[in-house]
């Protein structure tokens, strides 16, 4: 069944109220035709049993006394809605329940003994009544003798109550309908009450307003869950909210150092007339141009990875090569025991995001140790681990998961001062993430801080 185009481009409360009309209405049609068939087949069937039994009396009294007292009895006993023939072998009625009867027979239809044969007819002129007749005709002999008894039973009254019927439903049906849609359009409209409050909230929460929630309904329901799922919405929208403003507002205080000394340096040099101050302070310039531009960096890569995410070329990377360059570059500073352990590994993924999560994790450690740090590579059930340990102060375990984030320092050794923007862990997790890896941190035998990295390793060369 197929709605109108007009109510399909309607309301939810219009096409449920429609919907369910329609409904009613096919049900209420289907059910009536059924109900007005099965009341007039059983109104009908009521009177051709009355018939034939009425049939049988007579033509068994036939059979055994003949037409003696046959007159009589047909007018004694014999319903008004009834009307009794008994017809000789010669087509001649011999008796009848009416004097209307006596003239010619009702049917030309003769059975045999024993048999009855049933016929439902329209207006019969013979009785001057325009009402339909049910017929039934049953054979029956006497003394060799056969008669036919005919038993015309009226059934306009039964007609009569099904129309009667038809009536009643042809006014209930309206009346039946306008209750039914009155109500759909009361309980659709109470139930969506809710949806319009919520729809009315989110409509007037703007930029400004995050912290504001939709109501909950008290009912454990679709529209309850519909309001809890919008306030998850508003949650997010606000933590990203706030990360992004964290995010901004962090980014701008990191360059703000490196710029406030170019500034400094820039007037030195502009006073001093000697020109001695250049070369002095190029060294301190130079060091701050490279920590802004690897600030900047750092930032384009966390936007890359929060906007369309890291675009990772897949490779094929021996991991042990890569933890060498940095265990080189540690041990030519100077100031630590750098101990390794990194048998040759291949993972597959991109080299130069890899080479960066290394040289994080070495500069995060360095920054911590007091004296040591050391690089770990293992593979098995198909998985590269690789662990960096340092013998510093350690990570307290409530505050593990905040090292991740982006511009969070725990201690004085990771200020600002000693180079650390805040966005090298932030960066490990977005590139090991990116590989399909994980990171994750614990307790160094070393007494500091152990940071695990698990990389999926590459599919093994072919044999050929």
């Amino acid at each position: 069944m197929r709605m109108p185009a007009f109510i399909g481009r309607s309301g939810v409360r219009v096409r449920s109220t429609a919907a369910a009309l329609m409904v009613v209405a096919a049900a209420l049609t289907i059910g009536a035709a059924i109900l007005l068939l099965l009341l007039q087949r059983t109104l009908i069937t009521s009177v051709a049993d009355q018939a034939e039994s009425r049939a049988f009396d007579v033509a068994s009294q036939v059979a055994e006394e003949g037409e003696s007292g046959l007159a009589r009895e047909l007018v004694e006993n014999t319903r008004v809605s009834q009307l009794i023939q008994v017809v000789n072998a010669q087509n001649k009625v011999v008796a009848s329940s009416s004097p209307r009867g006596t003239g010619e027979p009702l049917t030309t239809t003769r059975p045999g003994a024993g048999q009855s044969v049933r016929d439902e007819v329209g207006r019969m002129p013979l009785l001057d009544d325009d009402n339909p007749y049910l017929i039934v005709a049953r054979g029956t002999e006497f003394q060799g003798s056969r008669y036919t008894v005919v038993v015309a039973s009226s059934v306009g009254t039964q007609r009569e109550t099904v129309t009667t019927v038809t009536r009643y439903l042809l006014v209930g049906f309206p009346l039946l309908l306008v209750l039914v849609g009155v109500a759909t359009w009361m309980l659709v409209g109470r139930a969506l009450r809710p949806v319009e409050r919520i729809r009315s909230r989110v409509h007037g929460i703007g930029v400004g307003q995050l912290t504001e929630r939709v109501p909950v309904p008290g009912a454990d329901d679709e529209i309850a869950r519909l309001a809890v799922t919008m306030n998850e919405m508003l949650d997010r929208l606000q933590s990203g909210q706030e990360t992004q403003r964290r995010f901004v507002a962090d980014a701008s205080h990191e360059l703000r150092s490196p710029i406030a000394s170019l500034m400094a340096a820039l007037d030195v040099i502009m006073a001093d007339e000697s020109g001695q101050a250049a070369p002095e302070l190029h060294q301190v310039m130079q060091a701050e141009t490279e920590r802004m531009r690897r600030l900047v960096e750092d930032l384009l890569l966390l936007a890359k990875a929060d906007d369309t995410g890291l675009q990772i070329q897949h490779a094929d990377v021996d991991l042990d090569d890569l933890i060498d360059i940095e265990l080189r570059r540690l041990r030519a500073a100077g100031g630590l025991v750098v101990e390794g352990v990194i048998p040759a590994v291949r993972v597959r993924g991109d080299a130069a995001k890899l080479s960066q999560v290394l040289r994080n994790l070495a500069d995060n450690a360095v920054s911590a140790a007091h004296g040591k740090v050391r690089f770990t590579l293992a593979e098995g059930a198909g998985t590269a681990t690789v662990t960096v340990e340092d013998d510093g102060e350690g990570i307290p375990v409530p505050e593990r998961w905040r090292v991740f984030e982006r511009f969070v320092r725990l201690d004085a050794s990771r200020d600002r001062g000693s180079g650390g923007s805040g966005l090298g862990l932030a960066i490990v997790r977005e590139v090991v993430s990116g590989h399909g890896g994980t990171v994750e941190i614990t307790e160094s035998g070393l007494g500091g801080a152990r940071f695990v990295v698990r990389l999926p390793l590459a599919a093994p060369d072919p044999v050929g």
